[in-house]
């Protein structure tokens, strides 16, 4: 026996990326474009850290993060945004950003609103746990365009009446994966409004905020406190997997108004997986410190000025704003992979894969996601590759 609510659940994109590229011989040496894990370094004194902490592995590690780790985060708002938060009620840390964003909806999702089935909004590509959140709670994920017509933002004033009355919460990735889209103070601005107006939260995944081109991206929060809008209504997701090339240490934080924070904590208190001692302490010597950004910011822009050299003249090419991925028009998306593995040993991922089908179209179904988290000369190598591959 398993739930109905998870029985029409497609295969999940990297089992499904397998089982298309696997059945055929790659045409070189793999060259991995898929999976948006950073392999630039990480700051070598992350090791020293957790060895100087280790006796922390003996302890429980508390639900909300050491003090040290709290004060860190909300450094880190400060500087960044300008946004002052109480390290008492405001802040958690997260074992992994995906554990926040998925127990968000767990936590202030309602069974009902205004009398009828909620809806959880969110853009359409999208990260999956979005859709996996919305069905846990027993919503209604609603997939919504964020094309080129749209700015790659989903359009959300533009939804029906009916749809708004019984939103609960809608999940905004800016920068945008897989776009590289950025919504600017405006967009934030007109969503806030409409969370206000139609009483539902927003859910902001801001984890690939630091690493742009020239501008920093606005944030929701900071937006927010600009308006002297409810801070309980936004929750922002913040992640040092980007910012700082250790996906593998598992470690983000959850930032929110008071009473929104006290339900993820209730719900933390009963579920939760806090990060041990030992990593803690080294998330909180990570977000202490803005150099290591800095200097990886400066690699990924070396890589933008690749990607527009090698695809500038390519039709349909937009050039990421901010984040690490391409997200590149092809005819036909899983043929665009399969010959790129074939001919050339470049793994990329098909862009319907990040998508669902609305309007009987998927908006993902013309693109391929490529992942520029390499260094330079290999990510530069996999970039000619596409270009001569599916361009020339």
């Amino acid at each position: 026996m398993y739930p109905e609510r998870f029985s029409n659940l497609q295969a999940h994109v990297w089992p499904r990326l397998r089982g298309l590229l696997d059945v055929h011989e790659g045409g070189g040496a793999p060259i991995h474009m898929t999976i948006g894990e950073p392999k630039h370094a990480f700051p070598p004194w992350v090791t020293e850290v957790i060895s100087k902490n280790a006796a922390g592995f003996n302890s429980y590690p508390p639900n909300d993060a050491s003090p040290e780790l709290r004060a860190a985060i909300c450094g880190f708002m400060q500087r960044r945004y300008g946004v002052a938060l109480d390290e008492a009620t405001e802040v958690m840390a997260l074992n992994g950003t995906r554990e926040g964003l998925y127990n968000a909806a767990m936590a202030l999702c309602p069974e009902r609103k205004n009398g009828a089935w909620p809806a959880i909004l969110m853009p359409n590509p999208f990260y999956q746990v979005y859709a996996i959140a919305a069905l846990s709670v027993a919503a209604e994920p609603v997939f919504v365009p964020a094309t080129v017509e749209t700015g790659h933002l989903p359009d959300v004033a533009a939804l029906p009446e009916d749809t708004l009355r019984r939103t609960t919460a809608v999940y905004i990735c800016s920068p945008a994966n897989p776009q590289g889209a950025v919504a600017d103070a405006a967009y934030w601005r007109t969503l806030i409004g409409l969370a206000e107006q139609h009483d539902f939260k927003i859910f902001a995944d801001e984890c690939y905020a630091e690493i742009y081109r020239d501008t920093p991206p606005v944030g929701a929060l900071q937006v927010a406190d600009e308006l002297s809008a409810d801070r309980n209504r936004i929750v922002v997701f913040h992640s040092l997997s980007k910012r700082s090339n250790l996906p593998g240490l598992r470690s983000g934080f959850v930032a929110t108004g008071a009473r929104s924070m006290a339900e993820i904590k209730q719900l933390r208190n009963y579920a939760g997986a806090p990060l041990p001692l030992p990593l803690q302490a080294a998330a909180a010597a990570l977000w202490d410190d803005d150099a290591h950004v800095i200097e990886n910011r400066a690699l990924y822009r070396q890589k933008y000025d690749v990607a527009d050299r090698i695809f500038g003249n390519v039709p349909g090419y937009a050039p990421p704003e901010a984040g690490f991925f391409l997200w590149l028009p092809v005819e036909d998306d899983e043929a665009a992979a399969i010959k790129l593995w074939r001919e050339t040993g470049v793994r990329v991922l098909p862009g319907s894969y990040l998508a669902q089908d609305g309007a009987g179209e998927n908006p993902g179904k013309g693109y391929i996601r490529v992942a520029m988290v390499a260094p330079l000369q290999k990510t530069t190598r996999g970039l000619r590759l596409i270009r001569d591959c599916l361009y020339v």
